[in-house]
């Protein structure tokens, strides 16, 4: 598989991450199955998908658990990325970004994933009642003291983005430009997809001009790129697209054009290829610096989303996918 390197201290990664997140936690709850999930982390490490991306709050904590599990004989194929500032309570989730609370976490997180360090460390978000330099160079004793490799940073939440004045990520670039005075960043997460492709306006081209790396969350749209959901079919009540503006099934059936422009692509490739390998082939053309991390905990999504690293989008594919209609939500 191809590789790609994530910040200046060139820590190296295959073209395509795993997100772990919805082996145990967001996506529909009854269909999460431990052994399942194993398998899929073995098969995309014998794939040479070594980025693996999940967070403590994932669960909470079994995520690290599961992935732990996966990890005992086969660290050294992985590069773990794990997250810290969230607390999941029982109908909340809140920040805690104190210096204190940070050293601790890091230290659960390596017991649960089983390992001596962390390649790389990221705030999932900032706390509003500290100073993220506070937080940040809590984050940065992580890393002299031998338990992170590098630090990362997630974007701040962007679809709320869109009813504010200003860019999408305007909070999110303040933030990286205060803590990038306190030490460096080496890669942010964010989303990037055909149908929420706004961090290229300026989140990316900020990245780039810094060689920071960029983790493309959820570069399969929540499921939606993939052409495999339904409108109306519903979602279970602990999936977090029950609650999503775009999941509606009205918006869903509005959003299905940019579906048929995916297969339209896929077609001209071969009859194998699919419409999430086009979305992520789309994201891995935006640049050197860009990841793309899909969920899945199946083998057969780890397989596919795998493959979509060899598919090279044309000029035509790529002016095509470009004047695909714009995404609708229920705020539209």
């Amino acid at each position: 598989m191809e590789r790609r390197t994530i910040g200046a201290g060139a820590l190296s990664v295959g073209a395509v991450g795993l997100g772990c997140m919805p082996m145990s936690w967001a996506y529909n709850g009854s269909r999460q199955r431990g052994d399942e999930s194993l398998r899929a982390v073995h098969r995309a490490l014998d794939l040479g998908v070594t980025l693996l991306d999940t967070a403590d709050m994932y669960g909470p904590f079994t995520n690290e658990l599961l992935l732990g599990r996966a990890l005992r004989e086969r660290r050294d194929e992985a590069f773990v990325s794990t997250k810290v500032g969230l607390l999941v309570g029982e109908q909340h989730i809140v920040a805690n970004g104190r210096p204190g609370y940070v050293r601790r976490a890091c230290d659960a997180s390596l017991r649960r994933l089983g390992t001596e360090v962390i390649d790389l460390y990221q705030l999932h978000r900032a706390d509003p009642e500290v100073p993220v330099e506070e937080t940040w160079g809590a984050m940065a004793e992580l890393v002299g003291a031998g338990k992170v490799r590098a630090l990362g940073l997630c974007a701040v939440g962007a679809r709320g983005g869109r009813r504010s004045v200003g860019g999408l990520h305007d909070g999110t670039l303040r933030q990286l430009r205060r803590v990038q005075q306190v030490f460096p960043v080496s890669a942010v997460q964010a989303e990037l997809s055909v149908w929420s492709p706004e961090a290229l306006e300026s989140l990316l081209p900020w990245c780039v001009a810094r060689d920071i790396g960029f983790l493309a969350a959820m570069p399969l749209g929540n499921g939606f790129l993939t052409g495999t959901l339904t409108p109306g079919e519903g979602f279970e009540r602990d999936d977090l697209r029950a609650r999503h503006p775009r999941f509606t099934a009205e918006m869903m059936a509005a959003n299905q054009p940019i579906v048929v422009g995916l297969r339209r692509v896929a077609a001209r490739h071969g009859r194998n290829v699919t419409p999430a390998q086009v979305a992520l082939a789309w994201v891995l053309a935006q640049g050197r610096h860009v990841v793309p991390v899909p969920g899945a905990k199946r083998e057969r999504w780890v397989t596919e989303n795998s493959a979509a690293s060899r598919l090279r989008l044309t000029p035509r594919d790529l002016a095509e996918l470009a004047e695909l209609p714009r995404a609708l939500g229920s705020w539209d």
